[in-house]
């Protein structure tokens, strides 16, 4: 794999699904995007538990711990000399993605802040990655990452490499520009030839030539709508979101805790994980119709939502406190 240039996709096939046993000693600390460290109170619990832990994840060429360091320290208070672990095999840059991937996914969740960082991180090193490609690495918005790439304002790239390992224009006017200008030089040129010295996708060459032959301009695109005046928006919603919505953040987020396996594999985590569901309200899951709802039960709702709210915080300050 090429730096800079791997997506996420790419970094399961370089570890196998195989496990072996290594020794605790031989295994080494972890480049880890949680700053907080170990969490001796979470690998207590996963120590206490008597269900077999998922395999840690070891770096084979430094031998550092990828994914599993609350596993590891776990196995440690056991007083086990040997632990169950896949090993990953590629580079040092590679081995932070799917760390951060890792524990996104699973596990102890990471911190927003957390996250943020990991982002800052993999846009610096793999900056002809997506916006949306990193969000999934990290468990952020693809929007979040976006505001945090142009932050850094570090050197342009003219192509990033999406989920899909397709590379695309980061300026799809550019691009078409340009297989313009290469039409009009070569105009019986392959498509495939034009899209590949144009830095686009075959359809969006096809799609140029096209416009071209009918006379209309190239650089607009067939799927371009006329964006609606926003007063009009504005009238239309009753609720105005953040420009950033954290929706995927905390879904993620949610689904974390849900995976955490000192919480599923006890009884009074499993009675937790039952009581959160339902009472989890996500930014886009908020109704906004809300104009159709009589004004005396706005009231109520609205009072209701406060007091649910307040409740929440009051349990986050508690959590925070111990």
């Amino acid at each position: 794999m090429e730096g800079g240039t791997s997506t996420c996709a790419e970094l399961d096939p370089a570890w196998g699904s195989a496990v072996v046993r290594l020794p605790i000693s031989a295994i080494r600390g972890t480049d880890s995007p949680r700053s907080a460290g170990v969490d001796m109170a979470h690998a207590l619990s996963l120590a206490q538990t008597e269900a077999d832990l998922p395999p840690i994840v070891v770096h084979r060429p430094t031998m550092r711990v990828i994914d599993g360091m609350h596993r590891l320290t776990a196995a440690q208070i056991r007083g086990e000399r040997t632990i169950r672990a896949k090993l990953f095999d590629g580079d040092d840059d590679e081995a932070f993605m799917l760390a951060v991937r890792l524990n996104v996914s699973h596990g102890m969740p990471l911190s927003i802040a957390d996250r943020r960082a990991a982002a800052v991180r993999i846009i610096r090193t793999h900056p002809q990655l997506s916006d949306r490609a990193i969000a999934v690495t990290a468990g952020l918005a693809a929007k979040t990452v976006g505001s945090l790439r142009r932050e850094l304002d570090g050197p342009p790239v003219r192509a990033r490499v999406g989920r899909d390992g397709r590379v695309r224009p980061v300026d799809g006017a550019a691009g078409r520009r340009a297989a313009a200008e290469l039409i009009a030089l070569h105009p019986d040129a392959p498509l495939r030839r034009i899209a590949r010295d144009a830095g686009i996708s075959v359809e969006t060459a096809r799609s140029v030539r096209a416009r071209l032959r009918a006379g209309e301009d190239p650089v607009l695109d067939r799927r371009t709508r006329p964006q609606r005046d926003d007063r009009t928006v504005n009238r239309q919603m009753t609720v105005k979101l953040p420009e950033a919505d954290p929706s995927d953040e905390l879904r993620s987020l949610l689904e974390t805790i849900q995976r955490d396996p000192s919480l599923r594999y006890t009884e009074s985590g499993r009675t937790l994980l039952r009581w959160l569901g339902p009472r989890v309200l996500l930014p886009d899951e908020i109704p906004l119709s809300l104009r159709r709802i009589p004004p005396h039960s706005r009231l109520n709702l609205g009072s209701l939502a406060r007091s649910c709210a307040a409740a929440w915080i009051q349990l986050a300050m508690g959590l925070e406190a111990d």
